[in-house]
Protein backbone atom coordinates (compact mmCIF):
# COMPACT_ATOMS: atom_id res chain seq x y z
CA UNK A 1 0.00 0.00 0.00
CA UNK A 2 1.46 3.56 -0.72
CA UNK A 3 1.08 5.92 2.15
CA UNK A 4 2.56 9.37 0.32
CA UNK A 5 4.35 10.65 -2.15
CA UNK A 6 6.52 13.49 -2.54
CA UNK A 7 8.50 15.30 -5.20
CA UNK A 8 10.31 18.78 -6.34
CA UNK A 9 11.19 20.59 -9.58
CA UNK A 10 9.44 18.17 -12.42
CA UNK A 11 7.56 19.67 -15.14
CA UNK A 12 5.13 22.54 -13.94
CA UNK A 13 5.90 21.97 -9.98
CA UNK A 14 8.71 23.89 -8.98
CA UNK A 15 8.08 23.56 -5.32
CA UNK A 16 7.89 20.53 -2.99
CA UNK A 17 4.37 18.75 -3.52
CA UNK A 18 3.17 16.35 -0.99
CA UNK A 19 0.69 13.58 -1.92
CA UNK A 20 -0.95 11.34 1.64
CA UNK A 21 -2.97 8.45 1.53
CA UNK A 22 -3.19 8.56 5.37
CA UNK A 23 -6.86 9.01 7.16
CA UNK A 24 -7.28 11.77 9.05
CA UNK A 25 -9.07 10.85 12.58
CA UNK A 26 -12.28 11.31 10.99
CA UNK A 27 -14.56 8.70 11.57
CA UNK A 28 -17.00 8.59 8.64
CA UNK A 29 -17.22 6.18 6.21
CA UNK A 30 -14.29 4.93 8.32
CA UNK A 31 -14.95 0.80 7.84
CA UNK A 32 -14.97 1.23 4.00
CA UNK A 33 -13.02 3.81 2.76
CA UNK A 34 -9.99 3.61 5.02
CA UNK A 35 -8.01 0.08 6.00
CA UNK A 36 -6.21 -0.13 9.08
CA UNK A 37 -2.48 -0.38 8.94
CA UNK A 38 -0.52 -1.43 12.07
CA UNK A 39 1.67 1.54 12.63
CA UNK A 40 1.52 3.65 15.59
CA UNK A 41 1.53 7.12 14.05
CA UNK A 42 -0.58 6.37 10.65
CA UNK A 43 -3.45 4.26 12.37
CA UNK A 44 -5.13 3.81 8.57
CA UNK A 45 -4.79 4.51 5.61
CA UNK A 46 -7.02 5.07 2.42
CA UNK A 47 -8.47 3.04 -0.23
CA UNK A 48 -8.98 5.72 -2.57
CA UNK A 49 -7.94 9.52 -3.27
CA UNK A 50 -9.36 12.25 -6.21
CA UNK A 51 -7.28 14.83 -7.68
CA UNK A 52 -9.51 17.78 -8.92
CA UNK A 53 -8.49 21.23 -10.70
CA UNK A 54 -8.01 22.85 -13.36
CA UNK A 55 -7.00 22.38 -17.28
CA UNK A 56 -3.06 22.34 -17.54
CA UNK A 57 -3.17 22.99 -13.12
CA UNK A 58 -0.76 20.11 -12.60
CA UNK A 59 -3.14 16.77 -11.71
CA UNK A 60 -1.33 14.86 -14.79
CA UNK A 61 2.22 15.74 -13.80
CA UNK A 62 1.26 14.23 -10.73
CA UNK A 63 0.78 11.32 -11.73
CA UNK A 64 4.02 11.46 -14.37
CA UNK A 65 6.28 12.52 -11.27
CA UNK A 66 4.99 9.09 -9.79
CA UNK A 67 5.70 7.05 -13.34
CA UNK A 68 9.01 8.40 -13.69
CA UNK A 69 9.81 7.58 -10.23
CA UNK A 70 8.67 3.95 -11.28
CA UNK A 71 10.21 3.65 -14.34
CA UNK A 72 13.64 4.75 -13.00
CA UNK A 73 13.45 2.12 -10.56
CA UNK A 74 12.52 -0.42 -13.28
CA UNK A 75 14.68 1.02 -16.16
CA UNK A 76 17.64 3.37 -14.84
CA UNK A 77 20.47 0.27 -15.90
CA UNK A 78 19.24 0.85 -19.32
CA UNK A 79 20.60 4.10 -19.75
CA UNK A 80 23.96 4.29 -21.49
CA UNK A 81 27.09 5.31 -19.43
CA UNK A 82 26.87 9.17 -19.95
CA UNK A 83 23.62 9.54 -21.53
CA UNK A 84 21.05 11.57 -20.36
CA UNK A 85 17.66 10.55 -18.67
CA UNK A 86 14.03 11.91 -20.13
CA UNK A 87 13.28 13.89 -16.61
CA UNK A 88 11.62 17.17 -17.29
CA UNK A 89 12.58 19.49 -14.78
CA UNK A 90 10.67 23.28 -14.34
CA UNK A 91 11.95 25.14 -16.73
CA UNK A 92 10.33 28.71 -16.13
CA UNK A 93 13.66 29.84 -14.30
CA UNK A 94 16.92 30.99 -16.07
CA UNK A 95 19.01 28.46 -13.99
CA UNK A 96 16.28 25.84 -14.28
CA UNK A 97 19.21 22.85 -15.73
CA UNK A 98 20.81 23.45 -11.96
CA UNK A 99 18.28 22.75 -9.86
CA UNK A 100 17.70 18.62 -8.73
CA UNK A 101 14.60 16.84 -9.09
CA UNK A 102 13.72 14.55 -6.29
CA UNK A 103 11.21 12.15 -5.85
CA UNK A 104 10.50 10.25 -2.59
CA UNK A 105 7.44 6.96 -1.78
CA UNK A 106 6.82 5.90 0.92
CA UNK A 107 4.78 1.78 1.54
CA UNK A 108 3.36 -0.32 3.77
CA UNK A 109 4.91 -4.12 2.73
CA UNK A 110 3.82 -6.57 4.98
CA UNK A 111 3.34 -4.48 8.19
CA UNK A 112 6.91 -2.52 7.42
CA UNK A 113 6.91 0.76 6.40
CA UNK A 114 9.90 1.40 3.12
CA UNK A 115 10.37 5.20 2.84
CA UNK A 116 12.80 5.36 -0.27
CA UNK A 117 13.85 8.14 -2.27
CA UNK A 118 16.15 9.74 -4.90
CA UNK A 119 17.63 13.20 -6.27
CA UNK A 120 18.80 13.54 -9.41
CA UNK A 121 19.60 15.70 -12.23
CA UNK A 122 19.36 14.86 -16.09
CA UNK A 123 23.37 14.01 -16.16
CA UNK A 124 23.42 11.45 -12.59
CA UNK A 125 22.10 10.62 -9.38
CA UNK A 126 22.73 13.10 -6.59
CA UNK A 127 21.76 11.01 -3.46
CA UNK A 128 19.25 8.06 -2.91
CA UNK A 129 18.46 6.52 0.42
CA UNK A 130 15.86 3.90 2.30
CA UNK A 131 14.39 4.34 5.59
CA UNK A 132 12.68 0.93 6.69
CA UNK A 133 10.55 1.22 10.11
CA UNK A 134 10.39 -2.51 11.34
CA UNK A 135 9.93 -0.84 15.10
CA UNK A 136 9.15 3.04 15.24
CA UNK A 137 12.43 4.43 15.23
CA UNK A 138 13.62 3.93 11.37
CA UNK A 139 16.79 2.40 10.07
CA UNK A 140 18.71 3.36 7.49
CA UNK A 141 19.31 0.97 5.37
CA UNK A 142 21.60 2.67 2.50
CA UNK A 143 22.27 6.11 2.19
CA UNK A 144 24.23 6.94 -1.07
CA UNK A 145 25.34 10.89 -1.42
CA UNK A 146 27.56 12.40 -4.40
CA UNK A 147 30.56 14.76 -3.33
CA UNK A 148 30.82 17.13 -5.85
CA UNK A 149 34.76 17.76 -4.11
CA UNK A 150 36.32 14.24 -4.54
CA UNK A 151 33.99 13.60 -7.23
CA UNK A 152 32.59 10.37 -6.10
CA UNK A 153 29.41 8.71 -4.33
CA UNK A 154 29.97 8.13 -0.66
CA UNK A 155 27.87 5.50 1.07
CA UNK A 156 26.30 4.32 4.50
CA UNK A 157 24.50 1.39 5.41
CA UNK A 158 22.83 -0.20 8.55
CA UNK A 159 23.88 -3.22 10.33
CA UNK A 160 20.39 -4.55 9.39
CA UNK A 161 20.94 -4.32 5.46
CA UNK A 162 22.63 -7.30 4.51
CA UNK A 163 24.39 -8.78 1.14
CA UNK A 164 27.28 -7.97 -1.22
CA UNK A 165 27.27 -3.95 -0.58
CA UNK A 166 30.32 -3.57 -1.87
CA UNK A 167 29.75 -5.63 -5.60
CA UNK A 168 26.88 -3.47 -5.55
CA UNK A 169 28.05 -0.15 -4.77
CA UNK A 170 30.82 -0.49 -7.49
CA UNK A 171 28.31 -2.17 -10.25
CA UNK A 172 25.93 1.41 -9.92
CA UNK A 173 27.21 3.70 -12.18
CA UNK A 174 26.56 7.31 -11.88
CA UNK A 175 23.22 7.33 -13.97
CA UNK A 176 21.56 4.43 -12.16
CA UNK A 177 20.38 3.86 -8.98
CA UNK A 178 21.47 2.02 -6.36
CA UNK A 179 18.15 0.01 -5.51
CA UNK A 180 17.85 -1.27 -9.50
CA UNK A 181 21.59 -2.34 -9.72
CA UNK A 182 20.98 -4.87 -6.14
CA UNK A 183 18.03 -6.21 -6.85
CA UNK A 184 20.14 -6.97 -10.20
CA UNK A 185 22.48 -8.50 -8.63
CA UNK A 186 20.11 -10.55 -6.39
CA UNK A 187 19.27 -9.05 -2.92
CA UNK A 188 16.98 -10.69 -1.56
CA UNK A 189 16.19 -7.69 1.05
CA UNK A 190 15.28 -5.14 -1.55
CA UNK A 191 13.03 -7.03 -3.83
CA UNK A 192 10.05 -6.85 -1.86
CA UNK A 193 10.70 -2.68 -2.12
CA UNK A 194 11.13 -2.91 -6.24
CA UNK A 195 8.20 -5.12 -6.87
CA UNK A 196 6.42 -2.56 -5.42
CA UNK A 197 7.46 -0.60 -8.06
CA UNK A 198 7.57 -2.71 -10.59
CA UNK A 199 4.55 -5.25 -9.85
CA UNK A 200 1.86 -3.36 -7.64
CA UNK A 201 2.35 -0.03 -9.37
CA UNK A 202 -0.05 0.57 -11.89
CA UNK A 203 -0.01 3.95 -13.59
CA UNK A 204 -2.13 4.71 -16.53
CA UNK A 205 -0.87 8.10 -17.36
CA UNK A 206 -2.53 8.47 -20.34
CA UNK A 207 -6.18 7.67 -19.44
CA UNK A 208 -7.99 4.98 -18.48
CA UNK A 209 -8.35 3.42 -22.34
CA UNK A 210 -5.71 0.73 -21.92
CA UNK A 211 -6.54 -1.38 -24.42
CA UNK A 212 -8.76 -4.80 -24.51
CA UNK A 213 -5.94 -7.48 -24.68
CA UNK A 214 -5.58 -7.65 -21.25
CA UNK A 215 -9.20 -8.70 -20.41
CA UNK A 216 -9.67 -10.52 -23.40
CA UNK A 217 -7.32 -12.86 -21.97
CA UNK A 218 -8.50 -12.34 -18.08
CA UNK A 219 -11.95 -13.58 -19.09
CA UNK A 220 -10.74 -16.82 -20.80
CA UNK A 221 -11.17 -18.45 -17.37
CA UNK A 222 -14.43 -18.81 -15.97
CA UNK A 223 -14.45 -17.38 -12.79
CA UNK A 224 -13.17 -13.88 -14.26
CA UNK A 225 -15.44 -13.89 -17.13
CA UNK A 226 -18.56 -14.38 -14.43
CA UNK A 227 -16.62 -11.45 -12.95
CA UNK A 228 -15.96 -9.40 -15.83
CA UNK A 229 -19.85 -10.15 -17.38
CA UNK A 230 -21.29 -8.88 -13.65
CA UNK A 231 -19.18 -5.48 -13.69
CA UNK A 232 -20.57 -4.82 -17.38
CA UNK A 233 -24.06 -6.16 -16.55
CA UNK A 234 -24.09 -3.97 -13.40
CA UNK A 235 -23.15 -0.85 -15.08
CA UNK A 236 -26.47 -1.15 -17.21
CA UNK A 237 -24.75 -1.44 -20.61
CA UNK A 238 -27.28 -3.85 -22.23
CA UNK A 239 -24.42 -6.93 -22.13
CA UNK A 240 -25.63 -10.35 -21.05
CA UNK A 241 -22.74 -12.46 -22.36
CA UNK A 242 -19.00 -11.69 -22.98
CA UNK A 243 -16.93 -14.34 -25.18
CA UNK A 244 -13.80 -14.20 -26.99
CA UNK A 245 -12.92 -15.50 -30.75
CA UNK A 246 -9.62 -15.58 -31.95
CA UNK A 247 -9.36 -14.36 -35.67
CA UNK A 248 -6.17 -13.49 -37.83
CA UNK A 249 -5.49 -9.81 -38.76
CA UNK A 250 -2.23 -7.93 -39.85
CA UNK A 251 0.13 -6.44 -37.58
CA UNK A 252 2.62 -3.56 -39.34
CA UNK A 253 6.19 -2.59 -37.41
CA UNK A 254 7.41 0.22 -38.26
CA UNK A 255 11.52 1.09 -37.95
CA UNK A 256 13.54 4.49 -37.61
CA UNK A 257 14.37 5.92 -39.14
CA UNK A 258 13.68 5.12 -42.80
CA UNK A 259 12.52 1.75 -42.76
CA UNK A 260 9.70 0.29 -44.34
CA UNK A 261 7.33 -1.12 -42.40
CA UNK A 262 6.78 -5.02 -42.07
CA UNK A 263 3.55 -6.94 -42.23
CA UNK A 264 3.25 -10.12 -40.24
CA UNK A 265 -0.23 -11.95 -40.04
CA UNK A 266 -1.27 -13.29 -36.32
CA UNK A 267 -4.07 -14.06 -34.59
CA UNK A 268 -5.98 -12.16 -32.07
CA UNK A 269 -8.20 -12.13 -29.37
CA UNK A 270 -11.73 -10.05 -30.41
CA UNK A 271 -14.46 -9.89 -27.71
CA UNK A 272 -17.94 -10.34 -28.37
CA UNK A 273 -21.05 -9.03 -26.71
CA UNK A 274 -24.18 -10.18 -26.26
CA UNK A 275 -27.07 -8.69 -26.40
CA UNK A 276 -30.64 -10.23 -25.46
CA UNK A 277 -33.70 -9.50 -27.67
CA UNK A 278 -37.15 -11.63 -28.31
CA UNK A 279 -34.93 -14.27 -26.29
CA UNK A 280 -32.48 -14.26 -28.79
CA UNK A 281 -28.72 -13.28 -28.39
CA UNK A 282 -27.42 -11.17 -30.95
CA UNK A 283 -23.29 -10.97 -31.05
CA UNK A 284 -21.82 -7.23 -31.01
CA UNK A 285 -17.75 -7.34 -31.61
CA UNK A 286 -15.97 -4.82 -29.06
CA UNK A 287 -15.53 -1.72 -32.13
CA UNK A 288 -19.50 -1.81 -32.51
CA UNK A 289 -20.16 -0.96 -28.74
CA UNK A 290 -20.05 2.33 -27.12
CA UNK A 291 -16.68 4.30 -26.22
CA UNK A 292 -17.87 3.89 -22.56
CA UNK A 293 -18.59 0.34 -22.89
CA UNK A 294 -15.19 -0.22 -24.71
CA UNK A 295 -13.29 1.57 -21.77
CA UNK A 296 -15.26 -0.26 -18.82
CA UNK A 297 -14.22 -3.40 -20.48
CA UNK A 298 -10.50 -2.47 -21.44
CA UNK A 299 -10.60 -1.38 -17.62
CA UNK A 300 -12.65 -4.46 -16.01
CA UNK A 301 -9.66 -6.98 -16.42
CA UNK A 302 -7.15 -4.89 -14.58
CA UNK A 303 -8.95 -3.74 -11.42
CA UNK A 304 -10.37 -7.09 -10.81
CA UNK A 305 -7.12 -7.98 -10.94
CA UNK A 306 -5.73 -5.06 -8.93
CA UNK A 307 -8.23 -6.26 -6.13
CA UNK A 308 -7.47 -9.74 -6.50
CA UNK A 309 -4.00 -9.16 -5.40
CA UNK A 310 -3.82 -5.66 -3.87
CA UNK A 311 -2.16 -3.51 -5.99
CA UNK A 312 -2.01 0.35 -6.54
CA UNK A 313 -4.02 1.37 -9.69
CA UNK A 314 -3.23 5.26 -10.55
CA UNK A 315 -5.27 6.63 -13.76
CA UNK A 316 -5.14 10.16 -15.27
CA UNK A 317 -8.76 11.56 -16.20
CA UNK A 318 -10.66 8.64 -15.08
CA UNK A 319 -13.86 9.99 -16.08
CA UNK A 320 -12.77 10.03 -19.74
CA UNK A 321 -15.63 8.95 -22.26
CA UNK A 322 -17.08 7.26 -18.71
CA UNK A 323 -20.47 8.48 -17.56
CA UNK A 324 -20.50 9.92 -13.86
CA UNK A 325 -22.46 6.80 -12.84
CA UNK A 326 -19.91 3.97 -14.01
CA UNK A 327 -16.84 6.21 -12.50
CA UNK A 328 -18.87 5.80 -9.14
CA UNK A 329 -19.03 1.89 -9.30
CA UNK A 330 -15.40 1.78 -10.34
CA UNK A 331 -14.63 4.27 -6.85
CA UNK A 332 -16.67 2.06 -4.83
CA UNK A 333 -15.36 -1.47 -5.74
CA UNK A 334 -12.00 -0.06 -4.24
CA UNK A 335 -14.43 1.51 -1.23
CA UNK A 336 -16.17 -2.17 -0.69
CA UNK A 337 -14.48 -3.93 1.72
CA UNK A 338 -15.88 -7.40 0.17
CA UNK A 339 -14.51 -6.81 -3.15
CA UNK A 340 -11.17 -5.17 -1.86
CA UNK A 341 -10.34 -7.85 0.56
CA UNK A 342 -6.33 -7.26 0.28
CA UNK A 343 -5.67 -3.23 0.63
CA UNK A 344 -5.90 -2.18 -3.12
CA UNK A 345 -5.74 1.51 -3.80
CA UNK A 346 -7.33 3.24 -6.35
CA UNK A 347 -5.44 7.21 -7.21
CA UNK A 348 -7.28 9.45 -10.16
CA UNK A 349 -7.57 12.46 -11.16
CA UNK A 350 -10.60 14.05 -12.81
CA UNK A 351 -13.09 16.70 -13.71
CA UNK A 352 -16.86 14.52 -12.05
CA UNK A 353 -17.93 16.80 -9.28
CA UNK A 354 -20.70 14.48 -8.83
CA UNK A 355 -18.22 12.17 -6.72
CA UNK A 356 -18.08 15.43 -4.20
CA UNK A 357 -21.44 15.24 -2.45
CA UNK A 358 -23.70 12.69 -1.30
CA UNK A 359 -20.79 10.27 1.01
CA UNK A 360 -19.32 8.94 -2.12
CA UNK A 361 -16.09 10.16 -0.70
CA UNK A 362 -14.40 11.30 2.63
CA UNK A 363 -13.13 14.76 2.43
CA UNK A 364 -9.80 13.53 3.35
CA UNK A 365 -10.02 11.46 -0.01
CA UNK A 366 -10.39 14.97 -2.31
CA UNK A 367 -7.18 16.93 -3.42
CA UNK A 368 -6.75 19.82 -5.54
CA UNK A 369 -4.15 21.52 -7.87
CA UNK A 370 -4.17 24.64 -8.81
CA UNK A 371 -1.17 26.91 -11.06
CA UNK A 372 -0.51 30.51 -9.54
CA UNK A 373 0.29 33.71 -11.45
CA UNK A 374 4.32 32.32 -12.36
CA UNK A 375 2.96 29.10 -13.56
CA UNK A 376 4.03 27.37 -10.96
CA UNK A 377 1.21 23.94 -9.89
CA UNK A 378 0.65 23.58 -6.15
CA UNK A 379 -1.12 20.33 -4.90
CA UNK A 380 -2.93 20.65 -1.62
CA UNK A 381 -5.39 18.94 0.32
CA UNK A 382 -9.76 19.76 0.75
CA UNK A 383 -8.59 19.47 4.61
CA UNK A 384 -6.80 22.61 4.25
CA UNK A 385 -10.07 24.18 4.06
CA UNK A 386 -11.72 22.87 6.94
CA UNK A 387 -15.00 22.08 5.69
CA UNK A 388 -17.73 21.17 7.71
CA UNK A 389 -19.31 17.40 8.16
CA UNK A 390 -22.12 17.41 5.70
CA UNK A 391 -20.81 20.73 3.49
CA UNK A 392 -21.80 21.20 -0.03
CA UNK A 393 -18.79 20.21 -1.53
CA UNK A 394 -19.31 20.25 -5.21
CA UNK A 395 -21.14 23.92 -5.10
CA UNK A 396 -17.96 25.27 -2.70
CA UNK A 397 -15.47 23.71 -5.60
CA UNK A 398 -17.86 25.13 -8.10
CA UNK A 399 -17.40 28.59 -6.76
CA UNK A 400 -13.97 28.54 -6.19
CA UNK A 401 -13.88 28.29 -2.49
CA UNK A 402 -11.02 25.87 -2.37
CA UNK A 403 -9.42 26.77 -5.92
CA UNK A 404 -8.67 24.61 -8.54
CA UNK A 405 -10.90 25.85 -11.03
CA UNK A 406 -10.45 27.90 -14.12
CA UNK A 407 -10.55 31.54 -14.31
CA UNK A 408 -12.99 31.96 -17.24
CA UNK A 409 -12.32 35.68 -18.80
Amino acid sequence: MLLDFRFTNFRSFRDEAVFSLAASADTTLESTHTRPTGLEKVKRILTSAAIYGANASGKSNVIRALQFMQLMVMTSNQIQPDQESTLTPFRMRPDFADHPTLFEATFLIEGVRYQYGFEMNRRQILGEWLLVYEKAKPQVWFSRTYNEKKAKYEYTYSDYFVGQKKVWEISTRKEVLFLTTAVQLNSEQLKPLYQCFAEDLVVLPDGPGVGFGFTAGYVQSAGNRERVQSVMMTADTGISSISVEKRMGRQFHLSFPGGAPEVQDAEFDVPQFGHTAGGDVYKFDIGEESAGTQILFELAGPILDILQKGRILVVDELDRSLHPLLVLKIVQMFNDPELNRNGAQLIFSTHDVSLLDGGKLRRDQVWFTEKDNEQVSHLFPLLEFSPRKGEALEKGYLSGRYGGIPILG
